[in-house]
């Protein structure tokens, strides 16, 4: 299905070929945007799920257009509702949360991606804030062990802008109709609903 990076594609070879020796799950990589609500209805239950989990952001209007419509409001309604999960729509959504996304790549760096992630997404669903103001975004780098100071650094760093929008075009390219997606060695899940599928995907690629 195509590669994301060439450097990630080493990486997760790598992290398999030590999975497979040692008998544990395959690590899989979560590509999410936070501006989808689907990212929160995923945070919430990826890190019970998966034993081994990177997080890495990834952004193309292609990926969440439908989100946008009320149809597609009404159907993360719906989900959250069977998930049993608290759900509000921010009053202007969140479409391009740029500074929040600059932040999620850096927390990614660190990892720390799923704790900035789920602070994030819970600010911005269940809280109905607006996770590119700096108040609100410091909230959830705080939750994520990032200071004050390097959350406004990163937030303010377009040069992080270039590897987001690639790795949305690339997921794109190999497939990807939707976020989050999920993949675990050569195989991609497209959407939250497949998070169960992706890990029993990942706990067979031993």
């Amino acid at each position: 299905m195509g590669t994301v990076t060439s450097l990630h594609e080493h990486r997760l070879a790598r992290a398999n070929r030590v999975a497979r020796a040692s008998g544990a799950p395959a690590q899989t990589t979560l590509f999410f945007d936070l501006g989808s609500p689907y990212t929160y209805l995923a945070a919430e239950r990826a890190e019970r799920l998966f034993a081994r989990l990177e997080w890495l952001p990834a952004s193309a209007d292609a990926l969440q257009a439908a989100e946008q419509t009320e149809e597609g409001l009404r159907g993360v309604r719906d989900r959250a509702q069977l998930l049993g999960l608290p759900f509000v729509w921010p009053e202007e959504p969140p479409q391009a949360v740029r500074g929040a996304m600059r932040v999620a790549s850096l927390a990614a760096q660190r990892g720390c991606g799923a704790a900035f992630v789920l602070a994030a997404s819970r600010l911005a669903f269940c809280g109905g804030f607006d996770i590119d103001d700096p108040e609100i975004l410091a909230e959830a780098a705080a939750a994520a062990g990032i200071g004050l100071g390097e959350m406004l650094a990163a937030a303010g760093d377009a040069g992080r802008d270039g590897p987001i929008e690639d790795a949305g075009r690339l997921l794109l390219a190999a497939g990807a109709a939707r976020l989050p997606a999920l993949r675990v060695g050569r195989m991609l899940f497209c959407g939250e609903d497949r998070l169960l599928e992706a890990a029993a995907a990942a706990r067979a690629v031993v």
